[in-house]
């Protein structure tokens, strides 16, 4: 498991990266992309833009009608009983909260409209990341955690999230208030406004330094985040084998290791984050009382009016706190961005390659072989190629499967099959056997085109399968795998997930060859019983049944079956043998199997070592030349 856990830390997925991860690495790309997804709601982003404005200068005027309240009505009422004046306070008090009013009014509304704004914006990325998840091929999940591709649904998001519905908005409103007091400072006073000036790079140096640092351990913390919770993930799926080797101590050791990671660089972005707002407050509060001092100066020497003094002072009380709030929101837009680029990195992972043309029809055939090409369904498929020329072609799908001197690595200098050659007529079952590593599971992924073969040629019923459409080439096959996944849903749903259009009467009776139609009527609500957790309430063999059932009413004419017996005890093997033996009937079978019972019966044995084929034939005709087939099967009941 440690050797997982430095896996994970030194991959290169979207939510990886060395520590002290950078900035977005294209800032500006990155905001014109968020901002692409918000073109449809440009007008409301206007009025946003609006209400800010208005929202900050209503707070700005409203300070300055402090100095005109002093100078020419309190100072002058002050021992004089003018009904005048009264009157002329009275209607200044009542436009100063009519302008608080508006503030106000558009501080509400420019966040009510922005949340709105933000979730339909969150609502296109995520429809965008997941609709690209689902196009990318299986080698982007072979090289990506779980814990990655989750983060970013989770972490990356919901941090967008906060930053779109509130951080934007409160950092554009603290920008323009900054810039309205200190215009307003120079209109009041030039004088004061150089005390302001010197006190405000003695704040910026400080936000820079450690808002700085603030920022860089943000980042490091949601990348850790990541990482926690892909490994609580894996070890809350693995409990059981964690549980069967007594390997609490260990997983706990290890959670503990990424634990405290998260711990330092979440302690570490706090501190700084949570240092900042007293640094800058206790500036102020000196700011405030060294121009207080010198403003009562000028007010005694009479070079400042009281009013003037009074409402510069209150100006500056609302310039610092705009600067830290820059300061903490840059923060967090700078780590969404993070995350958004990250996000972005995804999307723009190139899809599952397909050149393929060729696609699978349903057709009538007619009593002299012809084909005839409808709309619903018969049983009966073509593959229909449109040529060059513009005439259609039509090949009837039977399952005629030929592997010629395929050569394949996962990576470029590790070969796993070396000039594998081999057929399968329509109705074989082709048996692989051979130790862990020998490319049994590589050759069935190279049949579903999980993987394209750079040398050699696989071709199905004559036609090479990278003309096939993938999706239509896969609707031509049925797989079970020995890690059966079962979705939440009720029985029915998820045997009817091989063929969506299957009816119920199908359904039942895919599940009465497969043998599963007994147990599933023993559960509580039979076909309806609603599955959870990967139908964690059921046994292994009851999950495999319903995979087998599931590949059965999928009626495809290629079925490989990985391992697919592996989990189900020879009681329940022997009573489902002949229910798979009716599954596969009909059909180019390709049986991965580690039991000698599940290959005996198959029409050719290959035997593999190290990417290559070092033996084929029946079980009669391996056994007769006591090689290593002879060996894995002789007195055992197991061939691996």
């Amino acid at each position: 498991m440690s050797k997982s856990i430095e896996k994970d830390q030194s991959a290169k997925g979207p939510m990886s990266g060395p520590k002290g991860h950078r900035m977005p690495n294209n800032l500006g790309l990155t905001i014109k992309r968020i901002a692409s997804y918000m073109k449809e709601d440009k007008w409301i982003l206007l009025i946003v833009a609006i209400s800010i404005l208005l929202s900050s200068l209503a707070n700005v005027i409203g300070i300055s009608f402090l100095q005109v309240v002093i100078d020419d009505y309190l100072a002058p009422l002050i021992g004089n009983q003018d009904s005048q004046l009264m009157r002329g306070f009275i209607s200044v008090i009542g436009l100063i909260s009519i302008i608080y009013l508006v503030g106000a009014a558009t501080t509400y509304l420019f966040n009510r409209l922005m949340v709105g704004v933000s979730t339909r914006t969150l609502y296109k990325i995520r429809l965008d990341l997941f609709t690209k998840m689902e196009a990318l091929p299986i080698k982007y999940y072979d090289t990506h955690t779980h814990g990655d591709s989750m983060s970013l649904y989770t972490n990356d998001i919901d941090t967008l999230r906060q930053v779109l519905s509130n951080s934007v908005t409160n950092f554009f409103s603290s920008l323009i208030t900054v810039v309205g007091v200190f215009t307003m400072m120079l209109i009041f006073s030039w004088q004061l406004t150089i005390i302001v000036v010197l006190m405000l790079a003695l704040m910026l140096f400080s936000v820079k330094t450690i808002g700085g640092k603030s920022a860089t351990f943000f980042i490091q913390q949601q990348q850790e985040l990541g990482r926690v919770n892909g490994y609580i993930e894996e070890m809350i799926e693995g409990q059981k084998v964690v549980k069967v080797f007594s390997r609490q101590e260990k997983v706990l050791e290890e959670f503990e290791v990424l634990n405290e990671e998260l711990r330092v660089n979440a302690t570490k972005a706090n501190i700084f984050a949570n240092i900042l707002m007293p640094i800058m407050g206790n500036l102020s509060y000196i700011h405030y009382a060294i121009t207080a001092m010198i403003g009562g100066l000028f007010a005694i020497m009479g070079t400042l009016s009281l009013g003037t003094v009074i409402a510069f002072l209150q100006f500056t009380r609302n310039f610092s706190m705009p600067i830290t709030q820059i300061s903490q929101q840059l923060n967090a837009v700078l780590t969404a961005l993070a995350g958004a680029e990250r996000i972005f990195k995804v999307i723009d992972e190139q899809p599952e390659f397909d050149q393929g043309h060729v696609t699978m029809v349903p057709v009538e055939v007619s009593q002299s072989g012809d084909l005839t090409e409808v709309d619903f369904r018969t049983g009966e498929f073509a593959w229909k190629e449109v040529m060059p020329d513009g005439s259609i072609s039509y090949t009837q799908v039977k399952g005629n499967v030929v592997f010629d001197n395929v050569v394949f690595g996962y990576e470029e200098d590790k070969t796993v099959l070396k000039g594998i050659s081999l057929y399968a007529k329509p109705g074989q079952k082709i048996a692989f056997v051979g130790s862990t590593g020998a490319g049994k599971t590589t050759i069935t992924n190279l049949i579903n085109r999980f993987y394209d073969v750079p040398s050699g040629n696989i071709s199905i019923d004559h036609i090479e399968i990278n003309k096939i459409r993938k999706s239509d080439l896969r609707r031509a096959l049925s797989m079970v795998l020995q890690d059966t996944h079962l979705f939440t849903g009720t029985v029915m749903e998820n045997i009817r997930y091989g063929r969506l259009d299957a009816t119920d009467e199908e359904v039942i009776a895919a599940a009465k060859l497969a043998n599963a139609d007994s147990f599933i009527r023993h559960l509580k609500d039979g076909y309806q019983t609603v599955l959870k957790s990967d139908g964690g309430t059921l046994s292994q063999g009851q999950r495999q049944l319903l995979a087998i059932a599931r590949a059965a009413v999928a009626e495809t004419p290629v079925l490989i079956l990985d391992e697919a017996t592996s989990s189900i005890d020879t009681r329940t093997e022997a009573l489902i043998q002949k229910g798979m033996d009716r599954l596969m009937e009909g059909k180019t079978s390709f049986i991965i199997a580690h039991r000698l019972s599940t290959v005996r019966s198959a029409n050719a044995i290959m035997v593999l070592e190290h990417g290559k084929i070092i033996e084929r034939g029946d079980h009669d005709q391996l056994i007769e030349q006591r090689g290593k087939y002879y060996q894995l099967s002789a007195g055992m009941f197991e061939l691996t």
